[in-house]
């Protein structure tokens, strides 16, 4: 199979070709839901909430997300068009968190005022900051796209005018899921509520979390929800071209009503329904092909020195081993506050199955987690009919309340592993509601003894999260949504975990000059589904390579003739898809740095040249778009969060507590932050063995929905553990920084990564430029670009004492462009008007 994409941007001035099959367009005018009449809030009407003033009678900034994708073989080209007006009076600043899939390339963005478009520029992320606030104070209409997770985006549109239109285009390349002859295409809809653990430090962001010591972006990804009994305020079309180059045998939407057209065996026509959708669960399309198995596939491109390629390798068939080994088997699952209701028992529902699918030579122990750890015996038990009953009855007691203190049960079921020269399989079962994903995946990372396979139970759940904790576990991940039924997915995870396909995979390049393949770890095959490898290459050739593993516990070994062309300038988004491989697996290198705000410098550069060169979101790298023509009135624009949806299925009041109906997020954080344990919101709770005070599932004194939780809960023959982040008392404050740590995070605020690693050099007298530096400074000076908060005499003045010299001064916005002494770099960082300064030379 030779798959075939044709990539046509919407409102953006290149074409990207990927393949040569041309798909039809369809553009749908998406229709709008009226205002509800003045002073009613009803669930149609659209609403603004801005984070001072709570909830206003008018419309969302955000009017309508549309999204188109192009999907051909293996892999998908997605435009989202974000439509934002202001409906005010007053000039704004519309800020909106939104997902999209935690694999996507994304590699463009484009603003669109009335007939003007500007494309946006990939920068440093602390660059485009500075660039976008610099037009904001200016009075140019200005956008900014950031990343806060793989699956978290933040954009934000600066001086919109009254009943003025902004539209803002992004495009991503992302390869589809495939296995048992299904393809899988998912486009996320909605941020679900994060639990954020530890101690407030501040607020960064409009997010209704405040910033704390173990989720240090805490308010950027949380967005406000809308309050109950309203709409956010925005809806979403969407529309799928599928030529999946082999006949299609079935296609479906999971959750969503569709429109379907076939005009030929092989592709497909999707659309929703409703073409002004509510935004509130993720839209999962699943199509089988012909003869259930994929074809091996080679794509290449090489258009310089440098060749890329994506190889689909198609796995072999099933073998059973003659002697099925004891597995010790350890089933976790979140009983937090936004499991509370149809999650929670969709998720007993599949365990229930799961366990009473053990082998009677299997051994297993369940554990539960909220604000605390309760595991059912002291260790693994025999899966007898006596051990799986007070299992059936521990699990059934089980309900939703409190907050998501994953990392206990991540410990509790990972720990004993590094100690025994067995496998141990841990099945967690969770919506991924957290805001400490990365510190969870790096914990797991520390396990490598164990086996992990992650269940996502929920309708929008955090996937980034739940396919990395099932990556670095080397097991497999599941979805269930809340329709889908949980027998087939307990009886897929049995089958995996009692007969692997294939384990232990690696690649023989045989002479083939490959350089850089990622996975550089290939997952075990647990489905029937193709191994999958991106790499580079520097020289064409022919060879044979060698697919090797263990199958049924005997060695595999498939040979498959590869020819790498010394040039092919078709497919050259190959490029884009292995730079956004290699970042992943750059991140995977430091997940705990990462999740603290504190990457390894060498890792963050890295990961930071990537995306300039491939120009690519990253953590580190933004796109920024500046409309220059047109400067609106003086003043900073009214600044006003976006409202996401709850996502479906999820219990506000097992989110937020039964205090969260028509109270503003905002003010219930603040509030929730200081309440202490002993006040947790009454309601009725019962536990598996014995009577505990009543609490209601939602807010207690952590800093998150769903924070309650009662400290201490004694496990089932277990030991209680005390929530991390969780006090008695109100939260105390955050211990005080070094003044060495304030320095040294002054410098990296303010300063270009490569202007900062001056300032660190120069603090080491014994080391010696490195080529970078010598690459900047000219005579002990380098020049730069220098971001200012005002452009007045006394901070010339400043700037002058420093020994900075202008040699150019733009008319428009607060910028010099000038060369100052490197012994002056630090010095420069101390000034209150500086806001950020790099290189012109990148």
């Amino acid at each position: 199979m030779k798959p075939k994409l044709v990539v046509s941007f919407l409102l953006i001035a290149a074409a990207l070709i990927v393949a040569y099959v041309a798909i039809s367009k369809v553009s749908a005018s998406a229709t709008r839901k009226p205002l509800a009449a003045a002073g009613k809030l009803t669930q149609g009407s659209l609403q603004v909430i801005d984070p001072e003033k709570g909830v206003v009678a008018a419309e969302c900034p955000l009017k309508h997300t549309d999204v188109k994708a192009e999907i051909s073989g293996f892999l998908a080209r997605v435009v989202v068009t974000q439509e934002f007006e202001n409906p005010l009076k007053d000039k704004i600043e519309a800020v909106y968190a939104f997902p999209l899939p935690q694999n996507a390339a994304v590699d463009d963005m484009t603003m669109r005022i009335g007939e003007r478009s500007v494309r946006g520029k990939i920068k440093m992320r602390e660059e485009a900051r500075a660039i976008y606030e610099d037009a904001k104070k200016t009075g140019h209409v200005a956008s900014l796209l950031d990343q806060e997770r793989p699956n978290i985006f933040t954009q934000s549109v600066a001086n919109i005018m009254p009943g003025e239109k902004v539209s803002i285009t992004i495009s991503y390349v992302e390869q589809l899921k495939y296995g048992n002859g299904s393809y899988e295409f998912v486009f996320p809809m909605v941020v679900g509520p994060r639990y954020i653990p530890g101690q407030p430090t501040g607020k960064q962001g409009g997010g209704w979390a405040p910033d704390t010591n173990q989720v240090p972006d805490a308010s950027r990804v949380t967005p406000p929800v809308a309050p109950e009994g309203t709409r956010a305020g925005h809806d979403i079309s969407l529309e799928v071209a599928v030529d999946a180059g082999v006949p299609i045998d079935t296609l479906k939407s999971v959750m969503h009503d569709v429109d379907v057209e076939r005009a030929t065996d092989h592709s497909a026509f999707v659309q929703l329904k409703d073409k002004a959708e509510i935004p509130n669960k993720d839209f999962i399309l699943k199509y089988d092909v012909a003869g259930k198995n994929i074809e091996d596939a080679l794509l290449v491109h090489r258009a310089s020195d440098k060749g890329f390629f994506s190889m689909i390798i198609q796995p072999p068939e099933r073998v059973a081993p003659a002697d099925i080994t004891p597995k010790e088997l350890v089933f976790v699952l979140d009983t937090s506050g936004s499991m509370w209701g149809f999650p929670i028992e969709k998720a007993k529902e599949c365990m229930r199955l799961a366990l009473d699918g053990l082998n009677p030579r299997d051994t297993f122990n369940l554990i539960t987690f909220s604000g605390s750890t309760e595991i059912l015996f002291p260790k693994p038990v025999p899966a007898t009919a006596a051990n799986i009953s007070k299992a059936q009855e521990f699990l059934a007691v089980r309900s939703g309340g409190g907050g998501t203190e994953m990392m206990q049960a991540i410990r509790a079921a990972l720990d004993p592993s590094d100690v025994q020269d067995h496998v141990r399989v841990v099945c967690f079962m969770t919506d991924g509601y957290v805001g400490n994903d990365m510190e969870i995946i790096a914990e797991i990372q520390r396990h490598p003894q164990a086996r992990v396979f992650s269940f996502g139970i929920g309708n929008a759940v955090n996937r980034f999260l739940l396919d990395k904790m099932a990556e670095q576990g080397r097991g497999e991940v599941e979805y269930v949504t809340l329709a889908d039924d949980g027998s087939a997915a307990a009886r897929r995870f049995y089958e995996r975990v009692r007969n692997p396909l294939l384990t232990d995979i690696s690649i023989d390049w045989g002479g083939l000059q490959v350089q850089e393949t990622y996975p550089k770890r290939i997952p075990d095959l647990f489905d029937v589904k193709p191994v999958v490898i991106s790499g580079s290459y520097v020289g064409g050739g022919r060879g044979t390579i060698k697919l090797k593993g263990k199958l049924g516990g005997r060695d595999f070994v498939r040979e498959i003739p590869v020819e790498l062309p010394a040039s092919e300038r078709r497919h050259d988004v190959l490029a884009t898809l292995w730079a956004r491989n290699k970042i992943d697996d750059l991140m995977s290198l430091d997940y705990g740095g990462l999740q603290r705000g504190e990457t390894q410098p060498e890792v963050r550069d890295a990961i930071t040249q990537l995306g300039l060169e491939y120009r690519l979101m990253t953590q580190f790298t933004s796109f920024v778009a500046v409309e220059e023509m047109t400067v609106t009135d003086g003043g900073q624009p009214r600044r006003v969060d976006v409202p996401v949806e709850m996502p479906a299925g999820v219990s506000r009041e097992g989110v937020f507590g039964s205090r969260a109906k028509d109270q503003p997020f905002e003010r219930l954080q603040l509030s929730a932050t200081l309440q202490t344990r002993a006040s947790a919101p009454e309601g009725p709770h019962r536990d598996s063995r014995k009577a505990k005070p009543e609490r209601k599932p939602g807010l207690g004194s952590g800093s998150g929905p769903g924070a309650g939780g009662a400290k201490g809960t004694a496990q089932a023959g277990g030991v209680g553990n005390t929530p991390s982040g969780v006090n008695d008392s109100i939260t105390p404050p955050p211990p005080k920084l070094t003044a060495e740590e304030q320095e040294k995070r002054r410098v990296l605020s303010k300063l270009h990564p490569s202007l900062a690693a001056i300032v660190q050099r120069l603090k080491d007298k014994n080391s010696s430029p490195g080529p970078e530096e010598v690459k900047l400074v000219r005579n002990g000076k380098v020049e730069i670009q220098l971001w200012l908060e005002d452009k007045s005499t006394g901070t010339l003045k400043q700037l002058k004492d420093l020994g900075f010299e202008i040699v150019a001064e733009p008319k428009s916005g607060r910028m010099l462009i000038g060369r100052i002494p490197i012994a002056s770099l630090q010095s420069l960082t101390q000034l209150t008007a500086v806001r950020y300064a790099s290189p012109t030379v990148n």
